[in-house]
């Protein structure tokens, strides 16, 4: 029988599955890592692409959730695609930056070169992107594309130290004196 979707919750203990997963949505919530959803097929459509709902849009739900699609191209398998980011409303700085530092540590466990995404929100402004480590790619008339590299060198990624099986067991991020305030809350649920 072919699974059509698996979610995980033991980052430490999946970490197999999640690097062969080639499609996946990334949950946060309120700040926090809660799951990586893998599925079978790739993120196409979204209800904005298909109906102009507009930039104010956010999808139904609890507040302060976000979830980030990604798919591995199988005819780039050493890029991430960041497909889609679906907020709630209410969703903070905090939840979202979560959620792009998991898809960094996804990245890293995949041993990717790249991530590339589509930047088609007006709300997200060139130099926000510029500071979370994105740059332009391939400018367009119409389009906004961004890539962040990694060619084997990856950030100090603050997940990647949580996840570790010597981690404790709590989820608690382990933070030196120097992290920002926002980093001093767990970033995932064990």
């Amino acid at each position: 029988m072919i699974r059509l979707s698996r979610t995980i919750r033991d980052f430490a203990g999946q970490r197999k599955a999640i690097r062969a997963g080639r499609y996946g949505v990334i949950e946060t919530h309120a700040g926090v890592l809660v799951a990586i959803h893998l599925r079978a097929w790739p993120k196409v459509l979204s209800l904005r692409e298909l109906w102009p709902v507009g930039d104010r849009f956010h999808e139904a739900g609890p507040a302060d959730r976000c979830r980030l699609y990604y798919n591995q191209p199988r005819s780039a398998p050493g890029f991430l695609a960041l497909r889609y980011v679906a907020s709630t409303r209410g969703a903070g700085y905090r939840t979202i930056r979560t959620a792009l530092l998991a898809l960094d540590w996804v990245a890293e466990l995949k041993q990717t070169d790249a991530i590339v995404c589509d930047a088609a929100n007006s709300r997200l402004s060139d130099r926000s992107l510029r500071r979370m480590g994105w740059a332009p790619h391939k400018p367009q008339r119409w389009r906004r594309n961004y890539i962040r590299r990694f060619y084997g060198e990856y950030p100090p990624n603050p997940l990647s130290r949580s996840v570790e099986p010597s981690a404790s067991a709590d989820g608690v991020l382990p933070v030196g004196p120097n992290a920002s305030a926002a980093l001093r809350e767990p970033l995932w649920v064990g």
